[in-house]
């Protein structure tokens, strides 16, 4: 409580940004759910989103996104029987957390430099596979090259607050402040990196092409495999009216740029939460796939912003139960495989 005459406490956190599109991108890419849980460090923000607890995004904002950042971190509150040395040792920062409505703040961040949206998302009708990363560069008539500068000014002040959004752009302010609710996500989804069947980098565009000349089946399930021998890496399509259909990765450089297999693996998984990770897979230039023996996927994707460095988003997905019968096969197909790690 602030006694009277005292300066205001600063906010939690402040942030600056002279453009919202590299941040309206990357939430976008997890926009699977309504709410996300968003967690303030001292290195950026990073939101996640949970699907029924068989998908999961996380998309980071990182201080180079930003003009200007600042975290005044609170400070956690020490137990009552510590001594007092104890007590300095335990008074750790804690991180702000909270979940927001997501719909909410994408249709804020889109307020900002909405005439030069309207205007790319007219030559994205025109051309819907054209990749978005384009979309960052201005052309010759857009707002930043006519010199009308704009600033989005990010704040949270404290606990219980709202998320507060202030665009300032060719004169014209507007504050939107965004109802904050009780943290409530769910732990991440378990991935053992030490458990690690395999590994391959790729470009991310590979991966959507791919998607997109299964998605025409309508499939239900897609089975993802990974081996040494080929076909090195599969994606298989089953369950749709039109019957299945596969897509084969060949092995080398200029299409499977890291490729590390120590065992064959194969799940499957429902297509419509891979192909929930499309908009990611079309703004990303790289692409790392990993999958560990528990059999959850993860997916990492880099995205190139210019001028502030790569961003990442990252997404895990449960598969389907495997029957015994399925691991009986699977554990003869290893046999005619082979032990070992291969590496290109």
């Amino acid at each position: 409580m602030e006694t009277q005459g005292s300066a205001p406490a600063p906010p939690l956190f402040r942030a600056v940004a002279s453009s919202t599109r590299p941040l309206y991108q990357l939430l976008k890419a997890i926009n699977f759910t309504n709410k996300v849980h968003v967690d303030i460090t001292e290195n950026g923000l990073r939101f996640a989103a949970d699907h029924a607890r068989v998908m999961q995004g996380v998309a980071h904002w990182s201080k180079g996104l930003f003009t200007t950042y600042t975290v005044n971190l609170p400070a956690g509150p020490a137990p009552a029987s510590a001594s007092a040395d104890d007590a300095e040792e335990d008074d750790e920062p804690l991180p702000p957390t909270f979940q927001i409505s997501l719909p909410a703040l994408l249709e804020t961040l889109q307020i900002f430099g909405a005439a030069d949206a309207a205007a790319r998302q007219a030559k994205a009708d025109v051309d819907p596979y054209r990749s978005n990363l384009r979309n960052y560069r201005s052309d010759a008539f857009s707002n930043q090259t006519l010199g009308m500068s704009g600033t989005c000014s990010l704040s949270y002040a404290r606990e219980g607050e709202p998320f507060s959004i202030v665009l300032d752009e060719a004169g014209v302010s507007t504050t939107c402040n965004l109802t904050t609710y009780v943290p409530e996500a769910p732990d991440d989804i378990p991935f053992d990196i030490e458990d690690l069947s395999f590994k391959i980098i790729t470009s991310a565009r590979w991966l959507l092409d791919a998607l997109a000349e299964l998605a025409p089946a309508a499939p239900d399930k897609l089975t993802i495999a990974a081996s040494r021998r080929e076909p090195y890496l599969r994606l298989t399509t089953a369950g749709g009216p039109l019957g299945s259909s596969s897509v084969d990765f060949a092995k080398g450089r200029d299409l499977l740029e890291t490729f590390s297999v120590r065992q064959r693996w194969v799940q499957t998984f429902k297509f419509d939460i891979i192909k929930s990770a499309s908009e990611a897979m079309r703004i990303a230039s790289k692409v790392s796939l990993r999958g560990d023996g528990q059999g959850v996927l993860s997916m990492q994707f880099m995205v190139e912003v210019e001028g502030s460095g790569p961003s990442f988003l990252d997404f895990r997905f449960v598969p389907y139960a495997v029957c015994e019968d399925d691991d009986g096969e699977d554990e003869d197909e290893e046999g005619e495989d082979g032990g070992g790690q291969t590496e290109e």
